[in-house]
């Protein structure tokens, strides 16, 4: 039977959501809860990969057992599991349901606190600018809507096909000292979101123009984008099927 997991992590002590060799994941410690727990071994497939430092309010994966899986696997399995990961839920899904592949859209935010918080440090990047044109920022995050290759804001060396992604919502927010940019896509490329908010700071910033923007997205130059913000703000929020 094939169950979907429902979990939410906090990223600051992992190299990411993907088990690599020789570093802490997410994927590695949610699959050795499982294997532990059911006795057999266990194949993980997450909703997508997050970086190193990257967070996640909500995430799906699904997992293929023999068992029968209740709710209490959800105390279970978050008895023996690190505080900073935690199962919401287990739900038993037909076995052609894919927890990447049936995913119709993604939603991120990245949070910046304009000062400084102390309790904030791992989960918001803190800054003290006072003069971000907002506006501009999102006069330029506009553009997004009217482009699908988006290869100027992808790492470099990558494997993906195509760096064509359809962008939904694009918006920043400023709720006191908390400045929030929430994107939403069918997909996203590795480290788009943190070099599209670089770039818009920028922008912000008065380093660049609203039109500089648009040429940056017409380059498909990763070198022509801003500097890539750092991980710790960076929250995956919704993963929609």
């Amino acid at each position: 039977m094939r169950y979907f997991i429902e979990l939410s992590y906090k990223g600051t002590n992992y190299h990411g959501w993907q088990i690599q060799p020789d570093a802490s994941s997410v994927q590695e410690e949610i699959t050795k809860a499982l294997a532990t727990i059911l006795q057999e071994k266990i194949l993980l497939v997450g909703a997508g990969r997050t970086d190193a430092g990257v967070h996640a309010s909500q995430m799906f994966a699904h997992v293929d057992t023999v068992k029968k899986l209740t709710d209490d696997y959800v105390h279970k399995l978050n008895a023996i599991l690190p505080n900073d990961i935690v199962i919401k839920s287990i739900k038993e899904v037909s076995g052609e349901t894919h927890a990447r592949f049936d995913a119709v859209s993604r939603t991120y935010e990245y949070r910046i606190l304009l000062g400084r918080d102390p309790f904030l440090l791992e989960t918001t990047w803190q800054l003290h600018q006072k003069n971000l044109q907002i506006e501009k920022m999102n006069e330029a995050a506009n553009l997004l809507f009217k482009y699908e290759d988006f290869e100027s804001f992808s790492k470099v060396k990558t494997d993906v096909n195509t760096f064509n992604c359809t962008i939904m919502k694009a918006v920043w927010t400023l709720d006191d000292k908390h400045l929030i940019f929430h994107i939403k896509a069918n997909r996203f490329l590795r480290n788009m979101v943190r070099a599209i908010v670089g770039t818009l700071l920028e922008v912000g910033l008065g380093k660049k123009t609203v039109e500089d923007f648009r040429k940056i997205i017409e380059s498909k130059k990763r070198s022509e984008a801003g500097l890539s913000v750092p991980a710790k703000g960076l929250f995956l929020t919704e993963v929609c099927y």
